[in-house]
């Protein structure tokens, strides 16, 4: 699956899903803006993906590292901005810019609850919003990463598993109203994925190993996945090979959306 030509926008690329697939891209040929809050971390990306690219973007920088508050509708208009500058346009735009916070119903503070929605759903709309006129110039595509838990309902996850699914339903709508300019739009629901999104939760390191060690048995396929596989998906659903694919919902997770509540 060749991506060279393409230009990518890739969020929450100082990290995880995100740096995975920002790096995956540019295997593969793509040109790659990497956006986030820590800039010390995107550059670190931006080293990977100079390494990972190789001969493939000859003539011109592989990546750029834009270092922005993607909480703000401001910063959001001006990473687009510097992403659509750098690489010429806009082929590709992942959304794996994200946060997760536990709390129930109880426990979840309106703070909380919109320190989520904001990070996960109205970011991911706003940018969407914003990348439009690039992505119809270009007929490109979107890719958002939402999680299993939009699939499935988990206890003391309420606002996360709330946000993913909106973020799974804006995906199916976006892509009903893009079709028509030739945009396709399509979201990847990880499983536990082997990233710093619990700890940056606010999970102990105890605690996330003894999380982990469980996943095991929540994962039909007995292990928690990595972000190269999720990255993988991505790289699949951003080329010309899903050509004919809008509007899908894709499980990476070993089985845990098959699986019953344990």
């Amino acid at each position: 699956m060749s991506l060279a030509g393409k230009r990518a926008l890739v969020t929450g690329g100082s990290s995880g899903i995100g740096r995975a697939s920002a790096i995956a891209l540019a295997r593969k040929g793509a040109r790659v803006a990497v956006a986030a809050r820590r800039g010390d971390a995107l550059e670190e990306t931006v080293a990977r993906i100079a390494a990972a690219a190789g001969g493939a973007a000859v003539g011109s920088p592989a990546a750029r590292a834009i270092a922005s508050d993607l909480s703000e509708d401001r910063e959001r208009e001006r990473c687009v901005a510097e992403a659509a500058a750098f690489l010429g346009g806009i082929d590709i735009m992942v959304n794996a810019a994200g946060i997760l916070e536990g709390g129930t119903i109880e426990s979840t503070t309106l703070a909380d609850w919109d320190r989520t929605m904001e990070i996960n759903v109205r970011s991911l709309f706003h940018l969407t919003q914003i990348a439009l006129p690039h992505l119809a110039a270009s007929k490109g595509c979107i890719v958002n990463i939402s999680s299993v838990a939009g699939l499935r309902s988990y206890p003391g996850l309420l606002a996360y598993c709330v946000s993913k699914a909106a973020v799974d339903q804006l995906t199916r709508c976006l892509s009903l109203e893009l079709a028509p300019k030739g945009i396709r739009v399509n979201a990847i629901n990880p499983g536990v994925v082997l990233t710093n999104l619990h700890r940056a939760g606010g999970m102990s390191e105890s605690n996330y190993a003894a999380f982990l060690e469980r996943s095991k048995t929540t994962h039909p396929l007995g292990r928690v996945g990595t972000p190269e596989e999720i990255a993988e998906a991505v790289v699949f659903l951003a080329s010309p090979e899903s050509g004919w694919t809008t509007g899908i919902t894709l499980s990476v997770d070993g089985g845990r959306a098959n699986a019953s509540a344990r």
